[in-house]
C-alpha cells in the first residue's frame, strides 16, 4: 500500500496547530504541499498560490484537506475532484446544506471519495457517552459551548460575515457530539441570536429543541467568554446525569470521572479514517450537525448587541 500523498489548503491556525502534526502521525499518509496565498509552509514543503498552480506542478497529490472559510469551499472541492483527488473538508463542510449534498453526489459521480470531518467526535469519551446513552431513556439535556473568540479565531475576520458561522462555528463542534451520542431524534425548536451591529454571523445564541426527550433540551454559545473555556455537555437520563466535557474529552456519570483522554488524538483519528476511506473507494458525509446549525440561523430571532471589534 503506498502512502498518500496529501495537499492542505487554508493554512491557517487549525491547519498548523492540527491537519500538519496529524498527517505526520499517520501512517501510509504524508504532507506532499501547501496552497496558501500568504505563502506559508512547514520547511520542507512546497507552497502554491492556487489550487491551479498546484495541479500544473509536478508534485503528485492524491487528495487535499480543505481548510478554507466555508463559504466558497464547495467550488473548490468540485475542482479538485475533477481533477482526481479526494477531498477532506474541515468543519463546518460547507456555506449552506444543499451545496454539501449536491458535492457528495459528485463526488459519487466521479469515484472520489468525500470527507466531511467533525472532529469533536473522536474521541474515546464521546464513543463511552454514546455506549452508555444506547439504551436510556433522556429526560432531558443542557449544551454550554463558550470561547474566547480572540484565542481561537485570531483575525479571522471571515467568520464574522454572512456564510461565516459565528459562533456556531465551535457550537456546530457540540451539535456534531449531541447528534452522534443521543439515541433519540431533535429538532430546533427556538433560538435567539445575538449579533454584534457591526457583523452579521452571531456572536452569540441560545436554542430550545424538542424531540424524543421528556423535558426540555438547551445550548448556550458564547463568543464573548474571556476566562477559561466552558465545552460541556449535561443529559440527564432516568437513572445518571452524564456530563461530557472539555469538548468531549472527559466523561463522567453521576460527577464520578469514567474517561479522561490525556492525549488530543481527534485529527490523527480523522486521517486514519480518510486513509481507510480512500483505500475502500467510500465516502463518509453526516450532514446532521449542519442540518441543526441552518435551522437555527433561519427561525432564530436577532438581536442587535453592542459592537465587537477583534
Amino acid at each position: 500500500m503506498s502512502n498518500k500523498r496529501i495537499a492542505i489548503m487554508g493554512y491557517g491556525k487549525i491547519a498548523k496547530d492540527q491537519h500538519v502534526p496529524a498527517i505526520a502521525k499517520t501512517k501510509d499518509a504524508e504532507l506532499v504541499a501547501i496552497v496558501s496565498s500568504r505563502g506559508e509552509s512547514p520547511e520542507g514543503i512546497p507552497v502554491f498560490a492556487s489550487l491551479q498552480e498546484l495541479a500544473q506542478s509536478n508534485v503528485k497529490v492524491d487528495a487535499i484537506a480543505l481548510c478554507t472559510p466555508p463559504k466558497g469551499r464547495a467550488e473548490i472541492a468540485r475542482e479538485a475532484m475533477s481533477e482526481g483527488w479526494h477531498v477532506l473538508l474541515e468543519k463546518p463542510p460547507g456555506a449552506t446544506v444543499m451545496e454539501v449534498e449536491q458535492l457528495s453526489k459528485y463526488a459519487e459521480s466521479t469515484d472520489r471519495t468525500l470527507f466531511a470531518t467533525w472532529h469533536a467526535q473522536y474521541n474515546e469519551a464521546v464513543d463511552k457517552a454514546a455506549a452508555l446513552l444506547a439504551n436510556q431513556d433522556i429526560i432531558s439535556f443542557m449544551i454550554s459551548w463558550r470561547e474566547n473568540v480572540r484565542k481561537w479565531h485570531p483575525g479571522q475576520t471571515w467568520i464574522w460575515e454572512a456564510g461565516g458561522f459565528g459562533v456556531f462555528d465551535p457550537g456546530i463542534n457540540a451539535l456534531s457530539i449531541a447528534t452522534k451520542i443521543l439515541p433519540v431524534d431533535f429538532h430546533v425548536d427556538e433560538a435567539n441570536l445575538f449579533v454584534a451591529e457591526n457583523h452579521q454571523a452571531p456572536i452569540a445564541a441560545d436554542i430550545k429543541f424538542s424531540g424524543g426527550f421528556a423535558e426540555e433540551a438547551r445550548a448556550n454559545f458564547d463568543f464573548r467568554t474571556t476566562s477559561d473555556e466552558i465545552w460541556t455537555i449535561s443529559i440527564q437520563t432516568r437513572t445518571n446525569l452524564l456530563d461530557l466535557e472539555q469538548g468531549g474529552s472527559l466523561l463522567k456519570i453521576d460527577g464520578k470521572t469514567v474517561v479522561q483522554q490525556q492525549e488530543n488524538d481527534e485529527y490523527p483519528m480523522i486521517y486514519a479514517k480518510f486513509v481507510d476511506l480512500m483505500d475502500v473507494g467510500q465516502s463518509h458525509v453526516d450532514l446532521a450537525p449542519l442540518k441543526l446549525t441552518a435551522d437555527a440561523l433561519m427561525i432564530g430571532q436577532r438581536h442587535s448587541v453592542a459592537p465587537f471589534l477583534d
